[in-house]
């Protein structure tokens, strides 16, 4: 958690520190692997991973998780560093995923046993995919509307992905581990939650960066288009200096823009690569994991 924490700030493997914190975590997680192994009472079963359902089904949830809440984090800042949206006013573009989540969790709940859960799950990850891919079309003048729409599905996917996901990774367990993996796939969940917290932003900033580099290249006294666009704003009343500035600035939000369209679109392809996990698992038998997502 350290490593993630800090790994931006000190900018990642080029830092000794984070390398540091690194072989600490590999070489502590392999060892905590070995000993949960052979241990009679272990803490965490990690035997549990030899279930075809419980393997299959934390991956999904874990990766997922992960893609949705680095989106989570990358939207609002973009709206605010980008758009120039207040946190206010971001949260409210933000708070609309929470309505058909509300909605639908009470009813998905009352029909996951009498369907099959690998298609309520199939058509989150399906959901997922389309807002990221609709997200991935946004430009610098999308509106509050436009907005607002992607938010609005998210939530009916948040419902159908938690309950059903969590029915197939506690099905087949004995009633003696259910508390186990439940905890277990909690861990992992939550874990990738702040993974993909920490990779979204660094992709967001480095495809940014890359972005801003290949525009730049088109600025130069060569571009006829860059030539028309200077010679306009300093008819304007501006100085050479504060034209470059304004295009400058325009590249920067561009860039940064394409850099959040890049996040988006990668989650998208994602979601839908993970419908092979899920389908990787066997049909879960009753509702009994609809219970357990509450804790979710």
């Amino acid at each position: 958690q350290l490593m993630l924490d800090k790994g931006k700030e000190l900018d990642w493997f080029h830092s000794s520190i984070i390398v540091t914190l690194t072989v600490v975590a590999v070489v502590g997680f392999l060892f905590f692997l070995i000993w949960e192994n052979y241990e009679k009472h272990p803490i965490v079963d990690i035997h549990l991973f030899k279930g075809r359902n419980f393997a299959a089904g934390v991956v999904a949830i874990s990766v997922a998780y992960g893609l949705f809440f680095g989106n989570l984090v990358i939207l609002p800042l973009w709206l605010q560093t980008i758009i120039g949206y207040t946190a206010t006013d971001a949260g409210l573009v933000m708070a609309p995923v929470g309505i058909f989540a509300i909605i639908l969790s009470p009813i998905i709940g009352r029909i996951l046993p009498k369907v099959d859960s690998r298609w309520v799950a199939t058509a989150a990850f399906i959901t997922f995919g389309v807002v990221s891919f609709m997200r991935a079309g946004f430009t610098t003048t999308v509106d509050t509307r436009a907005l607002i729409i992607p938010t609005l599905i998210q939530g009916a996917a948040m419902a159908m992905f938690f309950i059903p996901l969590t029915s197939i990774i506690l099905s087949g367990q004995p009633a003696e581990k259910i508390p186990a993996a439940s905890g277990l796939s909690n861990f992992v969940r939550i874990t990738f939650g702040a993974i993909g917290a920490s990779i979204s932003t660094t992709i967001w900033e480095n495809r940014s960066a890359l972005h801003h580099a290949q525009l730049v290249e088109q600025i130069n006294p060569y571009n006829p288009t860059y030539q028309a666009q200077l010679d306009h704003l300093m008819s304007m009343g501006m100085s050479r200096m504060q034209a470059i500035g304004l295009m400058e600035r325009n590249i920067s939000q561009q860039a940064s823009m394409l850099g959040a369209n890049d996040i988006f679109w990668i989650s998208g392809v994602l979601f839908f690569v993970l419908i092979g996990f899920v389908w990787l698992t066997k049909r879960a038998k009753g509702g009994g994991g609809a219970e357990a997502a509450g804790a979710h």
